[in-house]
Order: structure tokens, then sequence, then C-alpha cells
């Protein structure tokens, strides 16, 4: 579990929602792939699909500024994530990046930052990470969080020591303005500042695993989804 002060923890419960109500995908909606996603004794289940692209479960609402808490256990082969403050386009547009690139986004394609679960790699273990689906690629560790060999081998190293393989794992997301930060089973990881989306929907991916029959099947879940919104 998270360590916080209990002065901290007390404050922290106050305010706190859960995002899922365990029982059904009411405030849910499916965006991207078709992978399979069900829920089972209140846990939400995704389950690899051949054949299909990165298959998001999203909120309808959207949020700005928030502490998001939740748990997921992921098949060690399969790579997966949550997206925040992500976003779609109802048809095809191009937009000017804050690295002065351009990039056309395809309506409907899931974009934004994106918690990463990264176990299918040990050798990198960003898991906590922060990868800019569908735009720049990796932020943290990369563009934001250092970008040259010593900073991902660090990160790596502090991954491989945060991350429990085959069972729960906490993670702590904390957006306040330009600032994202978080925190996986109490493990300081992301920590960095960047404005180019302020607002957008949470989603749960279960990563496209193209043709490869022996991921089909392969499952990512998650539980204790709770958000609390900042003024």
């Amino acid at each position: 579990m998270m360590l916080f002060s209990s002065c901290l923890a007390q404050a922290d419960e106050k305010g706190f929602k859960n995002l899922f109500n365990g029982k059904d995908f009411t405030g849910w909606t499916q965006k991207g792939g078709i992978a399979k996603y069900a829920i089972k004794d209140g846990i939400i289940v995704g389950t690899a699909v051949k054949g299909t692209p990165n298959s998001f479960l999203c909120t309808k609402k959207h949020y700005s500024d928030f502490i998001l808490e939740y748990e997921y256990k992921c098949d060690n082969r399969l790579n997966s994530g949550v997206q925040i403050r992500s976003n779609t386009y109802a048809k095809e547009v191009t937009k000017k990046l804050e690295n002065g690139k351009t990039r056309k986004f395809p309506a409907g394609r899931v974009h934004g930052y994106q918690v990463e679960i990264d176990p299918n790699k040990p050798d990198r273990m960003w898991s906590g990470g922060i990868y800019d689906e569908g735009r720049r690629g990796w932020l943290y560790p990369g563009l934001q969080g250092g970008n040259d060999d010593e900073a991902k081998v660090a990160f790596t190293k502090s991954g491989q020591k945060a991350y429990k393989p085959n069972q729960w794992n906490k993670v702590r997301v904390e957006c306040k303005g330009d600032s994202i930060k978080t925190w996986l089973n109490g493990q300081a990881r992301a920590d960095f500042k960047d404005s180019l989306t302020a607002k957008g929907f949470i989603g749960l991916q279960v990563h496209g695993i193209g043709n490869k029959d022996e991921l089909a099947g392969a499952q990512v879940q998650w539980r204790n989804l709770r958000i609390k919104v900042l003024n």
C-alpha cells in the first residue's frame, strides 16, 4: 500500500468518489479497438483480442485537476495503461504539438497522457511512467523526464523494485494545472510539468497484440477506481 502520513490520508479520504459502480459500465464507453471488457466480482477485466488496435474503456465524463487512485493486475506478457486527460476527435484533424511538429489525428483515435502498465519488458520496467498515446511518445522518462540512458536505467531500476508481478499494484495520480505526478505502490514515479492538454477522459487500455495467437486471451484487471476532483 502507499505510505502517507495519517493526517494526509485522512484529509485525502474526504471527497473521493468511485469511478466504477462494480455492477455495470454505466458512465463508461468503449473507444478504439474491440478488446473485451467484462465485470467479475466487482473487478473490470480486459481481455486481449487478435487483429484489433489498442482498445480503451473510457469515462464519459472529462476531468481536469484531480487525484486518481486504482489497483491493477496485469498478465506479464501484456502491455497496458490508464489514460488521463485524454480525448478523441469526431473527424480527422491536424494539430500542431508543443514540440513544433504537426500530427494528423484520425477520427475516433484516442490520444493523451497514459499512466503506463509496462511489465512485458522487464529490462525496461517503466510502469508508472507517462506515455503520450497517439502523439509524442514517452514523456517520463523521455521528453520531460530525462531522455538519456542514465535516466532511463534509473527509472527502470526503481520500477523493478516497486512493481509486484502477478499481484495487485496500487497507483496514485495527481494532476494539478500543468503538474503531473504518479506513484506506484507508494514509490514516487513520474513528476513533471506539461501543458498540452488540461482536460479529458480516463480510459482503461487493453493493448493491441497484432495477430499473436499466444497473447490472445491475456488479461489486465482493475479494481478500486476512485477519483477526487480538485478545485
